[in-house]
Parts: C-alpha cells; structure tokens; sequence
C-alpha cells in the first residue's frame, strides 16, 4: 500500500508535520515508538522519526521533522498525494506508562514532537503532569497549544527571551524539583547537550529520568549497530533496546562523538541538494 501524504503542514521556519497513510502502524503504535523512513527505492538514506501522533479509523500517522539534513530537506518539498516509499514500523519499545502521581515533561526544539504523545499517555494514565517545552526563539517553537491543552502546568522557555520565559528548561527543571512535592518521574526529549543537562539536575534531586534518543540509525533491527551507546557501562541499541533509557546511566559525551561522525557527509549531501541540479545534464 502506497504511504500517501494525506496533508502537510509548515510549523515553523524548517519544521514541517505531515499525516501520512500508514494503517497498520496507526493501529498498533504506542507512545515512545518511531518508524524509519526511506522516500524513495533507489539507495535512498533511510532516517528514524518518531510517530507524533496516530489515528487508527483514517489510517494515519503524524510525523514532525525538522529539515536539518539532505533526506529532510527532500521531506520538507514533498506536497499532499506524493508518496513516501517506505515506512517500517512501530519500532522501538514503548513508554512504560502509569499512574506515577506528578510527572514533568521536558521537551527541547524538535524534542517536543515526540514528548506530546508521551505526555498525553501519561495525562490518561491519571497522572498530574507539569510541562517545560523550550526553544531557542518564538519562531522555533512547536506545539504550545497542544501541550497547554493536557498539562496541569505549563512553563515555556527561550534562550532569547521572544516566548515566555527568558531560560534554559533546565532553571524551571530545577525549580519544579526543588519543590516540597517533587515529581515522582521526569521524561526528557531534545538535544543530546540539554538531555545531558537536565539529567544532571534531576539526579541531584533523585528523581528518576527517562530520556528518548535520536542517534544514527540504518535498519532500526539492531543489526547494523550505527545507533549503539553506552548505557551503565554496557553497550546498547537504541533502535531495539531503546529509544527510551535511564538519563542517568547514559554516556551522553559518547553519543554525542558518535553523533558528528558523519556531520561532514550530511552537510555536503544536504549542500549538494539545495543546488537542485539539472536531472538531464543542461548543467554540465
């Protein structure tokens, strides 16, 4: 069946949603799960993306992405009715779900996509949920109003000050921890730098973290091993044994060197792309 893009939306400068036909995935996804995607058959890159969202009666998924790379950019100039020729999923192992008590959602830039569904869950499991979604400016800043619409309290940061409140999440992080009625559990998605840090506030409080994490991946089975890390001292595979580990025994200074292997080849490819060659050679 051909993944259809059923619409397409621009969230912000280089962020991009779309609703894509995919029914048996929409049927069987859980909170925290991802698929990969290829666009095309032919030696196309294949990239991981958490499903956002899913509505089993339309058979659709929601994907969000940011255009950073050659196959987002692609991504990013696709319309509604083009095809994505392959989309392998759910992957992954869900979020554990349950009635915590008070729980904190802590979303950075691109990072709030896959915390929204996480945080949904975790406000139907019955729990009080408090939410810091942050970005470096208003612009860059996705979904607000759905966060506002399931949280108990909501606390939103820019490093410049253009949105809410002028901080790094991890200043209202710290605060909400430093409370007389801690949270019970804390989820963490964004940068590797700020999932680091946050990590670093909450074991000071002894507050247990789960973090989400995006590392390089090809096949997504754990075969390939391009998305291992260090997890308590002992090797792992996100795609199989994660996305989803405990912050504080993860090797963030490791991941984030595995990360930049190939920062040189992604930004030529993605360089490459925007000149938008001539497919029959009048550019020779």
């Amino acid at each position: 069946m051909p993944h259809t893009i059923v619409s397409k939306e621009q969230l912000s400068g280089d962020v991009f949603t779309a609703e894509v036909l995919a029914p048996l995935i929409a049927q069987t996804r859980k909170p925290g799960q991802f698929v990969i995607i290829s666009l095309n058959n032919e030696y196309a890159e294949r990239i991981p993306l958490t499903i956002a969202d899913a509505d089993p009666d339309r058979g659709t998924i929601r994907l969000i992405w940011q255009r950073v790379g050659k196959t987002t950019a692609e991504m990013a100039d696709l319309k509604e009715g083009d095809e994505i020729a392959n989309v392998a999923g759910p992957l992954g192992r869900p979020t554990h779900i349950e009635k915590f008590g008070l729980v904190v959602c802590v979303g950075g830039g691109i990072g709030n996509a896959p915390l929204l569904p996480i945080a949904k869950a975790l406000k139907e499991a019955g729990n009080k949920v408090a939410s810091i979604v942050g970005a470096r400016n208003k612009d860059l800043l996705i979904l607000e109003k759905e966060f506002a619409r399931i949280s108990d309290e909501l606390i939103v940061t820019t490093d410049d000050g253009s949105h809410g409140r002028k901080a790094l999440v991890t200043e209202p992080l710290k605060e909400l921890c430093g409370r007389e009625a801690k949270p019970a559990q804390a989820f963490v998605i964004g940068p590797p730098i700020m999932m680091k840090f946050c990590c670093d506030v909450t074991r000071q409080f002894g507050v247990p973290t789960q973090v989400s994490l995006n590392t390089i991946m090809v096949d997504g089975t754990g075969m390939c091993g391009g998305c291992r890390i260090e997890f308590d001292g002992k090797p792992k595979f996100v795609c199989v044994d994660g996305p989803e580990f405990d912050g504080h025994k993860v090797n963030f200074d490791l991941m984030m060197k595995r990360l930049n292997a190939y920062k040189d080849l992604e930004q030529a490819a993605h360089e490459e792309y925007k000149k938008h060659k001539c497919r029959i050679g009048l550019d020779k």
